[in-house]
């Protein structure tokens, strides 16, 4: 009796499960505690030296081959000599953190009520656990394999992401890969990141005709994170009597104007004989879940509507407001749709110091962009965009070399692909449902590495918690998508190589 290649894999894909919940899922939750305590942000060198160490140990102790490729880490599990290989992809570091926001401690990597908590639960740490395991288990049940399986672990996906081309220059891609960073069932769609930064210095223009002035501005933490903060700092000008109650008094009136979901606070700073007003709202990945965050800084901006000295605090926060009329790019002259990959998705990110003229402050919008327009298209139009709205009001802000991004394109896959139709069907056989494949606002490294396509982790239908503030997981969905990696590994890992997988 002959069994079908999908009857087969189902058949061995139970032997390796019937493995799994025995041996190697009681191993999921302690194992991503334990890595989400090293707080891999950009630059913290010590944590992401730590974290490579740790990974080193867990997977040799596994079983597995590992080979420190500088910022990218190899672990792999042997096939038969000269056979193809199948990529695993992830990211081992994370967004950064404003931990005094945050309801518990963003690195402690907590359990609580049947969730993972802490930066990097969802975005990349837990896909880093689930496949160990799930190679583990395809290891441990012995179970034939004709694929080598090669996880790859970077380390700058969420800063610089300079670290995969870096690697190919010296190292060959896998045969095919599966980035598991996104959303399952397959992301058929990336759209383009594209990056704004404009600058000017917070001089004023003209006679001052209000009785205090900015003497800084803050805001967000990331391109990719939608800002739940932003403040600006203000001074009374001397030889005028101090009285700040008629700016309180307008700045509560103008409380109309924010947002929903976003507040207010104003305050004083005795030591220096400051005036303090921040604006609170609700982080967000600024590709995956844009909609649930809440923008503070365009809520500061809206407030401080017509209560500047004409200036550069005043340009950036009146660009501000405009960028973010909606999250679509709606005020920027945007209107850009499409039926599969939709709209943009604008971010009015971050308000700080130029990194290459601390002179001057950067207001910086992150853009995720769709087909047709290319990055230079892009580039140019908003460009022009600036230089209108400078003429149009005085302001002199400059778009910043070197500190903006337009050098990234849509990715795109046909949906009757090879091995999407094969991740479709490991995706129905593990969960009984049957979904269509997905277009995403993020970006990864399916861009950078050659033959490689997003698969899972997160579940559609949740909102995604990645670079959001309190970020966690739940256990359940842990365990569910480590039993959809598996069928997919083990329907690949143990058949023929796919020939051309992305062509249908």
């Amino acid at each position: 009796m002959f069994l079908t290649a999908a009857l087969l894999a189902t058949t061995l894909s139970t032997k390796v499960l019937e493995h799994y919940d025995k041996h190697e899922s009681p191993q999921l939750v302690p194992l991503l505690s334990e890595v989400i305590q090293f707080p891999t942000y950009e630059n913290n060198a010590e944590a992401h030296d730590a974290q490579k160490a740790w990974l080193a140990k867990t997977a040799t102790g596994f079983g597995f081959v590992v080979r420190d490729a500088g910022k990218i880490t190899e672990i792999e599990l042997p096939g038969p000599e000269g056979a193809p290989v199948l990529g695993l992809v992830i990211h081992g570091d994370v967004q950064p953190v404003d931990a005094d926001s945050w309801s518990f401690p963003p690195f402690a990597g907590l359990v609580q009520d049947g969730y993972v908590l802490g930066r990097g639960s969802a975005d990349d740490k837990g896909p880093l656990i689930q496949a160990l395991l799930a190679m583990k288990a395809l290891k441990e049940s012995g179970v034939a394999r004709t694929h080598t399986i090669r996880l790859l672990v970077g380390s700058e996906e969420e800063s610089s992401a300079t670290e995969m081309p870096e690697y190919l220059k010296s190292h060959a891609p896998p045969d095919y890969s599966l980035v598991l960073d996104a959303e399952f069932p397959v992301i058929i769609g990336e759209k383009a990141w594209d990056g704004l930064a404009l600058g000017t210095t917070l001089a004023e223009r003209g006679e001052p005709k209000i009785p205090y002035s900015v003497v800084s501005m803050d805001a967000g933490l990331s391109p990719s994170i939608v800002p739940d903060h932003a403040e600006v700092k203000l001074r009374w000008r001397e030889g005028v009597p101090m009285n700040w109650d008629r700016l309180i008094a307008d700045i509560e009136a103008a409380k109309s104007k924010l947002p929903e979901g976003t507040r207010l606070v104003t305050g004083f700073d005795d030591v220096n004989n400051l005036l303090r007003i921040v604006t609170y709202g609700k982080s967000a990945h600024s590709g995956m879940n844009i909609t649930a965050g809440r923008n503070a800084l365009v809520a500061l901006a809206r407030v401080f509507e017509g209560k500047l000295q004409p200036g550069g605090a005043d340009d950036l926060l009146a660009f501000a407001r405009i960028a973010g009329q909606d999250l679509y790019g709606t005020g920027l002259g945007i209107t850009d749709h499409d039926p599969v990959w939709g709209r943009y998705a604008v971010n009015v990110a971050t308000i700080k110091p130029s990194t290459k003229d601390p002179a001057k402050t950067r207001l910086f919008i992150n853009l995720r962009r769709i087909p047709p327009r290319t990055a230079a298209q892009a580039k140019a139009y908003l460009e022009k965009f600036v230089s209108d709205f400078n003429a149009r009001t005085g302001a002199s802000l400059t778009v910043l070399a070197g500190e903006g991004y337009f050098e990234d394109e849509p990715l795109v896959f046909k949906a009757n692909a090879k091995l999407v139709r094969r991740l479709m069907d490991d995706y129905t056989r593990a969960t009984g449902k049957k979904a269509k494949p997905g277009v995403i606002g993020g970006g990864t490294y399916a861009k950078r590495l050659p033959n490689s396509i997003a698969f899972g982790m997160w579940f559609p239908g949740k909102p995604y918690p990645g670079h959001d503030l309190d970020e966690k997981i739940s256990i359940d969905d842990l365990q569910r998508g480590a039993r959809v990696l598996i069928y997919a590994l083990t329907d690949i890992a143990t058949g023929k190589k796919i020939e051309e997988p992305f062509k249908p």
